[in-house]
């Protein structure tokens, strides 16, 4: 437990040193570039596939479960796109996103720690954790609802795809679906959830990067911590936000 505590309170030092005054903020914003194309853009492919297919699956399954008469087949289309965009789009997405960013972000900064590469930006005098680890949260946390706008679409896309494509619902009544009882504020709330679950991924990974010490070994270790705790953490405020957001 005491342990516990430890590494939350060594979380929060680094967090002050990481939001402390940037000594020149053009550098900052060219990071903050590289950081976008980088932690986001090289990001859309996996969360397009895998959306795609669970949109898919989820129309699919809903098709052979609820095959009665006295079901509408449109709820099926208002029931895949609730379940992209309160759940799927949101926490699941961020989810695979912290293996994939998470693990990378980790194995990066870890990497600069055990070859000294962190020591030398300190020795010159440069705030080193403002410097590796605030663009990419800021990168992140502007481009991952960018992502979950996206992952609705295609997941919604997908649904229609498969109704069009098996015969198995008539699409015209999955696109009635689509438009029934539609509310921004469900937008609303999966994007304030995934700017959380961008911090949290983020920054919890740099953390377990830049304490890394020993050898190759270590950054490996610190790469599985840091997917590990980011995940638990998302799906901890994941319950939190949907109490304060939705209730």
């Amino acid at each position: 437990m005491l342990r516990i505590f430890g590494l939350i309170g060594r979380y929060f030092m680094l967090m002050g040193k990481v939001f402390s005054r940037p000594e020149k903020a053009a550098i900052y914003r060219r990071r903050i570039i590289y950081e976008m194309e980088s932690l986001g853009i090289n990001s859309i492919g996996l969360t397009a596939i895998i959306s795609v297919f669970i949109g898919a699956v989820i129309t699919l399954q809903m098709s052979i479960n609820l095959d009665s008469p006295f079901i509408p087949q449109s709820l099926i289309g208002y029931a895949t796109r609730e379940t992209m965009i309160l759940e799927f789009s949101s926490a699941v997405v961020a989810l695979i996103l912290a293996g994939k960013v998470g693990s990378s972000i980790a194995s990066e900064i870890g990497t600069m720690r055990i070859t000294e590469q962190i020591d030398a930006l300190e020795i010159m005098g440069v705030n080193s954790a403002s410097y590796l680890i605030l663009p990419k949260i800021i990168a992140s946390m502007l481009f991952f609802p960018l992502l979950t706008i996206l992952s609705i679409l295609i997941g919604v896309l997908g649904g229609w795809a498969i109704a069009a494509v098996t015969g198995i619902m008539i699409p015209a009544d999955y696109v009635e679906g689509i438009h029934m009882d539609f509310k921004v504020y469900s937008i609303i709330y999966t994007l304030i959830k995934m700017v959380f679950f961008a911090y949290i991924i983020t920054s919890i990974s740099a953390f377990f990067g830049y304490y890394a010490r020993g050898n190759s070994l270590e950054v490996g270790t610190a790469s599985t911590r840091a997917v590990v705790v980011s995940c638990v953490v998302i799906l901890f405020f994941d319950l939190v936000l949907t109490q304060i957001l939705l209730i």
